[in-house]
């Protein structure tokens, strides 16, 4: 289904709570998600993606008071750089709470990031706040900018596709990992260390 309205919506809250998998636009490219409360359709995510079992999975949040769902004991930088990139495309690796060890992959962080979309963020809020998602391709594959492009790379691996059009940034998020000091880039992505300096000292 590629019609962004309230019927698409809710059909996609439908089949995330169902365990399956939706695919949708966020501001960076397009990203397959699932409720990460679920482990089974977290493991759809590693089949489909053919992603290694050691990789763990991020998160899109809604608002910043979601992520205490998810996280815990976050560092003071957490909040300066939320409040200055989110909406965005930052992912900030934070000590993860009470999450399925399929997201984790054994480990004890998790990535978080709230998107600058206005359907995935529909999408977040009218779900409950957070959905386990990683970019709509093939682990080692360009990641997917427009829903033509994921029709294409995943087809009916996924329940729903809801197309938002080409995303605007499209590039892949910076990754900033807040678990150790000090904090260390990931990922390059659409923001710079150069921007993030100021909130990290």
């Amino acid at each position: 289904m590629n019609i962004f309205d309230d019927s698409c919506i809710n059909q996609a809250i439908a089949i995330l709570k169902e365990g399956g998998v939706v695919a949708f636009p966020t501001d960076t490219v397009y990203g397959v998600g699932v409720d990460p409360f679920q482990p089974e359709a977290v493991h759809k995510l590693y089949q489909i993606k053919g992603r290694p079992i050691d990789k763990p999975i991020p998160i899109l949040v809604g608002s910043v008071g979601d992520v205490e769902h998810i996280a815990q004991n976050l560092p003071l930088a957490f909040s300066k750089l939320a409040e200055q990139f989110w909406p965005g495309g930052l992912t900030l690796i934070v000590e993860a709470k009470s999450l399925p060890i399929e997201i984790t992959a054994g480990g004890d962080t998790v990535g978080v990031r709230m998107p600058d979309h206005p359907l995935a963020l529909a999408l977040l809020h009218r779900f409950g706040g957070a959905i386990a998602t990683t970019s709509a391709n093939k682990s080692d594959e360009p990641p997917a900018t427009s829903a033509e492009e994921v029709q294409s790379e995943l087809g009916a691996l996924v329940d729903i596709l809801l197309d938002g059009g080409r995303t605007v940034t499209q590039i892949a998020s910076t990754v900033l990992d807040l678990s150790v000091s000090p904090p260390q880039i990931l990922r390059p992505g659409s923001i710079s260390m150069n921007q993030l300096a100021p909130f990290i000292r």
